[in-house]
């Protein structure tokens, strides 16, 4: 008998060691024009997922997309991850579902793309996915490409909801009548 690898294996394994603290503190909530983008990821059955991973990336405000240093800072005498340094914007975040499937992303708006770029891991896919929150009062929402080439129900699902002055709603659908756009890249 053969016993499976783990790519032949449903996880979660990722839980375990990719989270690291403030993971989706992208900025500080004192930051000048801070955000928040939250949501829940839910199943083929509508079901939020306890146990799914957004990894998230951004250009900064002012378009940059260089990113800083400083989401992984080890703990020089444990070896442990510190997390931010609560000052430098890095233009990546990851973060955990909890166990209602619920995110919360706190960060700036991008500048020169009207998007957030998220990859989504999750238990019983294989291999990530890829879409884009859109966030629908940016200046370039309505110029972008990808968002003109779609059809209406295609592109509300990578619009995100804005709820008040500085936050936004987007719920990750992994399968069924309201799936998420996901993007392949050769």
């Amino acid at each position: 008998m053969t016993l499976p690898t783990p790519s032949q294996t449903v996880g979660p394994f990722y839980g375990y060691a990719l989270p690291f603290p403030d993971g989706g503190n992208l900025a500080t909530a004192a930051a000048p024009g801070a955000i928040t983008v939250h949501g829940t990821v839910h199943d083929g059955a509508g079901q939020p997922v306890p146990d799914a991973l957004l990894e998230v990336w951004q250009p900064a405000p002012d378009g940059s997309r260089a990113g800083r240093p400083g989401s992984m800072r080890r703990d020089q005498v444990t070896g442990g991850f510190l997390g931010r340094n609560g000052i430098d914007f890095t233009g990546f975040g990851r973060v955990a579902t909890d166990h209602d499937g619920h995110y919360t992303l706190r960060t700036l708006p991008p500048g020169g793309a009207p998007y957030l770029a998220v990859c989504v891991f999750a238990r019983g896919l294989l291999h990530h996915l890829y879409t884009r929150a859109y966030l629908t009062d940016h200046p370039l929402h309505a110029t972008d490409p990808l968002l003109a080439a779609l059809v209406a129900q295609r592109r509300a699902s990578l619009e995100s909801v804005r709820e008040d002055e500085n936050m936004y709603r987007f719920d990750i659908h992994l399968q069924g009548e309201k799936e998420t756009t996901f993007l392949a890249f050769d």
